[in-house]
């Protein structure tokens, strides 16, 4: 086999993304930590300006590498959410149900328990959302090493869930990470915002057009003090399903940019923001509020806000388990729940700033409730006999179509 068929074979796989994301974390932990540090720092804390008549945009490489470049990451993942509502696993209200109600147990249970633990600390408290979210790119690529022995109507659960999630995780950035607002620029967002709209309302094939204005929107929300990662939702949410030829935009661009998102941009985040620099690092700051309360979110928060509240709706009679799935699959998939790493570091410098004292703690949070949850989630799924993974494929036979139907599953997503 040749080296290109090779590497191919691999980006196709399910856990690639994973594996990618994994490799930038533990070389950016490499790097934080050798003699290559300050420059590690020094490039990331060096200031790159847009400016145009004396005015425009200045910000450290690290800002623009979280509120640029995850900006189109946060636009896959709108193109994601609106093809998923629909026409994909959103569509019916039926099958929301259960995994979105896991999915709001998942991020309530975890910022309770980081609020409760930094309660008395009006500067920790505000990284309560910091374990609330679930990197799908490590939890499917966790469950893709397991290969068939995964009923593929459980992948299908862990995907609506981490959808849902991350639909989650933007109306909390959207509400409560919000700046100062700046009332003259986000006046100046309904323009580009109207031509999105014209153009998707008209069903216009190409794509260009609505790519600028939502960069132009992107500059200001930016500017408003709204996060500007929004705009990246936002935009991909008027870009057209069907054109007035038939086509499909939103699935051509979605299909184009999903493998330079999870295999070049996340990894920059990744490598960007995963060095925990640990040199100097005490007891104290091991065992700090802000790491406990990260750790415990994910670790057991996860576990029991998804596995909870799946529970209950199953009890009560509300929602039924997917075919062949078992508890001891929704307890593995509620560990796989409490891979925080990408939303999770990126909430992280929302919530202190990226020059904050208490960023490095976040990331040793982040980290350790991460790989408890991954390494916990595998274990309990591998202990499953794979007879009953059989069981599950042939009890629902279109289950295994509707997982790879997505590009989070054909990508590895985030």
């Amino acid at each position: 086999m040749s080296l290109a068929s090779a590497l191919d074979r691999f980006f196709r796989h399910d856990a690639a993304g994973g594996i990618v994301l994994m490799v930038s974390a533990v070389l950016a932990l490499i790097v934080a930590n050798s003699a290559l540090t300050d420059t590690y720092h020094g490039i990331l804390n060096t200031y790159f300006a847009v400016t145009f008549g004396g005015d425009g945009i200045e910000k450290a490489l690290i800002l623009w590498i979280n509120d640029g470049l995850m900006a189109i990451f946060f636009f896959l993942i709108g193109l994601e959410l609106k093809r998923e509502m629909l026409e994909g696993k959103l569509k019916n209200p039926r099958d929301v149900i259960l995994p979105g109600a896991a999915a709001i147990g998942g991020m309530a249970m975890p910022s309770l328990i980081y609020a409760i633990i930094n309660w008395s600390n009006p500067e920790t408290i505000h990284g309560w959302a910091i374990p609330a979210a679930t990197d799908i790119a490590f939890a499917v690529g966790v469950m893709a090493l397991l290969g068939n022995r995964i009923p593929a109507a459980l992948k299908v659960f862990l995907l609506t869930l981490a959808i849902l999630d991350d639909l989650g995780a933007i109306l909390i950035i959207a509400m409560f990470y919000t700046a100062d607002l700046k009332v003259d620029y986000l006046f100046l967002a309904l323009l580009p915002l109207a031509g999105l709209w014209y153009r998707n309302w008209k069903g216009y094939h190409r794509v260009a057009p609505s790519i600028l204005l939502g960069i132009i929107l992107w500059i200001f929300v930016l500017k408003s003090g709204v996060h500007a990662t929004l705009a990246g939702v936002i935009t991909a949410f008027f870009i057209p399903l069907k054109d007035k030829y038939g086509k499909s935009p939103l699935h051509a661009i979605e299909d184009s940019l999903s493998d330079y998102v999870f295999f070049l941009i996340v990894p920059i985040f990744a490598f960007a923001n995963a060095g925990v620099v640990l040199t100097g690092i005490t007891w104290d700051q091991v065992f700090s509020p802000v790491v406990i309360g990260i750790v415990l979110g994910l670790y057991f928060g996860k576990k029991i806000g998804v596995f909870g509240m799946t529970w209950i709706l199953v009890k009560t009679g509300i929602a039924k388990l997917p075919y062949g799935v078992t508890w001891r699959h929704i307890y593995g998939v509620s560990c796989l729940a409490g891979i925080g790493f990408t939303m999770s570091l990126f909430i992280g410098g929302l919530s202190f700033g990226d020059g904050s004292i208490y960023m490095n703690e976040v990331r040793i949070g982040v980290l350790a409730g991460s790989i408890l949850s991954a390494i916990t989630g595998f274990i309990v799924l591998r202990s499953i006999p794979v007879a009953k993974a059989e069981k599950a494929d042939r009890a629902d036979p279109h289950a295994d179509a509707d997982a790879k139907e997505s590009p989070v599953v054909q990508g590895g997503s985030h």
